[in-house]
């Protein structure tokens, strides 16, 4: 059984980030548009599951079955899409999960909740130290129980999500405005 723990921060995740994205691009090549660091280990501060979670982007989603093979090689269990249609998710480590690929299609819109949720916290410490003082009491009250710590979070990382969307749609406004502004 899979134990909920929360750490505080370590420098250590990013170059586990790293290491691991280069070995991604080695196996996928061109496929790979881009490789982004999501989730909590990505935000400096911030305390997490220590499980790096990785989100690469890709042309066509599709041809990613074919690299299942490649990937159980570099110790990855592929799960498909794992119930979020348009995804492919692979885990590494068993019990002791050590990473997470979330692999999305270009302009999938997962890709901008990501990563707006990320910089949101990236750019917000208060709010960072909140949802990490949340899950870090969830993790204590549900040490076997990774569905009610889930659960218990919900409600904050979609008010942390609306926040972020909020920002960058306020932000295509104003570069909009700014455009017109500029050829008129």
């Amino acid at each position: 059984m899979r134990k909920v723990e929360v750490t505080p921060y370590h420098p250590r995740w990013t170059r586990m980030f790293n290491e691991e994205a280069d070995q991604l691009r080695d196996v996928f090549g061109s496929v790979i548009l881009d490789i982004h660091h999501i989730g909590s280990t990505s935000v400096e501060g911030l305390k997490a599951k220590p499980i790096i979670d990785m989100m690469p982007v890709v042309r066509d989603i599709h041809n990613i079955d074919g690299f299942n093979k490649a990937m159980i090689a570099m110790g990855y269990e592929p799960m498909g899409e794992n119930g979020i249609p348009g995804r492919r998710f692979f885990q590494k480590g068993g019990d002791n999960r050590t990473h997470h690929i979330h692999m999305y299609q270009l302009g999938n819109p997962e890709i901008e909740r990501h990563l707006a949720f990320r910089d949101y916290l990236r750019a917000h410490p208060k709010s960072a130290k909140e949802y990490g003082n949340l899950k870090e009491a969830l993790a204590q009250q549900f040490p076997y129980d990774i569905e009610s710590y889930i659960k218990g979070k919900e409600q904050l990382v979609t008010d942390i999500e609306q926040k972020a969307l909020r920002g960058i749609e306020e932000k295509h406004k104003l570069l909009t405005i700014m455009f017109h502004m500029k050829h008129s």
